[in-house]
């Protein structure tokens, strides 16, 4: 949940949602994927929530606690079957995630290592007493001292025996993140205080419910907005329908929220009179 979305959001809002619709693995098993979505909207990257559904549905009775058995699931990867095993198991294992990344490339000086490379690093610098609180550490100190921009060095408690220390930027590649503007004609129609949504076959929002595309015609137009949705910068605009051909789902416009939609239709509704 915490991928592209601030802390503050998923802890106060998401997160204890999330938790009280599917407060186990076998009640998040149980529900249907649109149910899932429903409590998801808001958060992008789908995929993540579609994940979360057929890991339960693997791991009803509770999630593996090896590391090659977290693996299997899906959608873990390296690095959170390896925090499940630290955090959730205290077990002994290195983790390493972009912030961790970061202070080991600086740390040893290491320049374009691969993946493999950084848990070998990350296994050989490990205090494998305390290894929970090791990871947590280093977690810290990249997010908070040893930044992407502008790390403040002189307050690192690692800085005497930093190898990167006289240029630390050296070993930092920060990617520029490249957007693609994209512009988007919606049609809207409602008919007995119900709007018309199709199930989304295409990369963005795949099996959720959206408008349809429509060919725009200018007297039909409602509005637009703006909405960002992971690379994509998208103009949004609406055009009034007063029928649709292709098979459609029809949900009440007070029921809306409870939907599986995205958060770019609930932008959409604030523009649709009906």
């Amino acid at each position: 949940m915490l991928q592209q979305t601030q802390v503050e959001r998923v802890k106060e809002e998401y997160y204890p949602r999330f938790l009280e619709k599917f407060p186990t693995l076998q009640d998040l098993a149980d529900a249907t994927l649109d149910e899932v979505f429903s409590v998801w909207s808001g958060l992008g990257y789908y995929r993540r929530a579609k994940n979360l559904h057929v890991s339960a549905k693997s791991a009803r009775e509770g999630l593996p606690t090896s590391y090659e058995e977290l693996l299997k699931l899906s959608g873990i990867g390296t690095y959170t079957a390896s925090a499940i095993c630290s955090f959730g198991y205290e077990q002994c294992i290195a983790v390493v995630d972009t912030n961790i990344a970061r202070v080991l490339k600086r740390f040893f000086a290491l320049e374009n290592p691969t993946p493999k490379q950084l848990q070998h690093y990350a296994e050989k610098f490990l205090n494998e007493k305390d290894t929970r609180h090791h990871n947590l550490a280093l977690m810290d100190l990249g997010s908070l001292v040893c930044k992407a921009k502008n790390p403040t060095c002189m307050l690192c408690p690692l800085f005497s025996e930093c190898q990167g220390k006289d240029n630390p930027h050296f070993y930092t590649q920060i990617k520029k993140k490249e957007s693609i503007a994209m512009e988007l004609f919606l049609g809207v129609c409602v008919q007995d205080d119900k709007l018309a949504l199709v199930i989304s076959r295409g990369s963005m929002y795949k099996n959720m419910l959206v408008l349809p595309e429509v060919d725009p015609i200018e007297e039909n137009f409602l509005g637009s907005f703006k909405h960002a949705y992971t690379k994509y910068r998208l103009t949004v605009n609406l055009y009034s329908m007063e029928s649709i051909e292709e098979e459609v789902v029809w949900i009440a416009m007070q029921k809306l929220n409870d939907a599986p939609i995205s958060s770019l239709t609930k932008k959409a509704k604030k523009i649709i009179k009906y």
